[in-house]
């Protein structure tokens, strides 16, 4: 009865819809079976053109090796699709291409030699509105700005309400929003909403940009 439970439950998850871009089919072929066991996880690929007819498409697997310029793509997909997340995939790319990728609106890194496992995890950490990017990358985005935050954030000091700082503290720790919800008692789209209203607050278009400014500028303790 239970494992009937379970599936019961598994087939009741929301799918996420994947459209993989990429110039070799196989590499398609590859993804479908990297995600197997992944029931919820709905594939297809499409090409440049065909992804502004995609409407019901979540997220957008991008590989580095479509011919194109990897800006000049993203900058198309964002325009016909703001909505849209995108997480870039491919290997030998260095960390400012990486850095440069999310600042113009990816949601996410996966070098192409990841595990099963972690390709899993981005999707499902991109798909619940979170960023996904390497550490190392992180370190470096996080010393650059140290070193010089008024060129990126407004001066000031912002102030938070009690509730939008355990947000926050949260936020800065890894927490997903349903975890943060879980945690506080409220529902997840209230946590959303509180990311959304400290992200206008302090001038970022993202939660990692956001959890550096606050480490950066002491609003909460980095562990």
């Amino acid at each position: 009865m239970k494992a009937t439970a379970a599936k019961t439950a598994l087939a009741k998850k929301p799918p996420i819809r994947l459209a993989v871009v990429e110039s070799d089919p196989l590499r398609f072929v590859g993804f479908r079976a990297l995600f197997d066991n992944e029931s919820d996880f709905e594939l297809v690929s499409a090409s440049l053109a065909e992804l502004g007819t995609l409407q019901n498409i979540d997220l957008v697997l991008l590989g580095n090796r479509t011919g194109h310029n990897l800006f000049d793509v993203m900058a198309g997909m964002k325009a016909a699709r703001p909505d849209l997340r995108i997480i870039v995939t491919g290997s030998g790319i260095d960390e400012e291409t990486i850095l440069k990728a999310i600042a113009a609106g990816a949601k996410g890194y996966v070098d192409e030699a990841a595990s099963p496992a972690e390709f899993v995890q981005a999707i499902r950490v991109v798909n619940e509105g979170s960023v996904w990017a390497p550490r190392r990358v992180l370190s470096m985005f996080i010393e650059r700005v140290s070193s010089s935050p008024g060129r990126i954030f407004p001066a000031g000091r912002v102030t938070f309400t009690d509730r939008e700082k355990e947000v926050l503290e949260m936020l800065v720790a890894g927490r997903s929003n349903k975890e943060i919800g879980a945690a506080l008692g409220i529902e997840e789209r209230t946590v959303k909403a509180h990311v959304a209203k400290l992200m206008r607050k302090v001038g970022v278009q993202n939660r990692i940009a956001l959890s550096v400014h606050a480490i950066t500028h002491s609003l909460v303790t980095a562990k």
